[in-house]
């Protein structure tokens, strides 16, 4: 059922590469917990978001892409629909991806608000990936991205290497620990950084327009 009067509104964003024989029916089943919440009876009746200018949950047949820009009025109980989503998905996707989860506090308004108050809002990243080591590699990219992004400030891209160099190692030895006890394949790769989220840092963050 909708919720109405609900504490947050939840806005779930990214892009998750499939497996070329991922079928819609599986997609459907492994996107339940989100269409389920909003009160759907299926993925397509649930796959629009609460705002318009929102695609909403799309899959792209052609490039096996599934494309998540979508709003729902919610409690912190979705967060138990993320960790299932989650778990579905990694049986399903092709390469890692991260998705960003952020909760607006629908009862906070920067505006009125006593300076002394403070918002509910609160953001987390959620990774998918066929196994740890492409789970990894997403997170590996991600921080690379972050910190070049803030150091360029001081920095010239150049000198980084060494930085770069050092997170590589760090996310090399976190797989080296997983290694004795699972197979996850190959290690993190250094590289020049993943996809783009935008800046991870403090403030509300602004909503998702398209």
């Amino acid at each position: 059922m909708p919720r109405y009067n609900a504490p947050f509104e939840i806005h779930v964003h990214g892009d998750v590469p499939l497996r070329p024989d991922a079928s819609f029916e599986q997609i459907q089943e492994a996107l339940k917990p989100l269409w389920k919440y909003a009160g759907a009876r299926s993925l397509a009746d649930g796959a629009n978001s609460v705002y318009e200018e929102e695609p909403g949950i799309r899959f792209e047949q052609k490039e096996h892409m599934l494309q998540i820009c979508w709003t729902v009025a919610g409690d912190e109980d979705f967060r138990q629909a993320l960790d299932e989503m989650c778990m579905a998905l990694n049986e399903l996707a092709e390469q890692g991806a991260a998705i960003e989860v952020t909760f607006y506090d629908t009862d906070f308004d920067e505006e009125e608000s006593d300076p002394e108050d403070e918002s509910r809002d609160d953001f987390l990243m959620l990774f998918i990936g066929p196994n740890p080591a492409a789970i990894m590699q997403v997170q590996r990219d991600l921080l690379v991205e972050d910190v070049v992004n803030l150091m360029e400030r001081h920095f010239d891209g150049a000198e980084l290497g060494g930085v770069v160099a050092e997170i590589d190692k760090l996310f090399g030895d976190r797989f080296d620990a997983l290694v004795n006890s699972l197979e996850i394949g190959k290690r993190p790769r250094g590289g020049t950084g993943g996809p783009g989220t935008g800046g991870h840092g403090g403030g509300r963050r602004p909503r998702h327009l398209h």
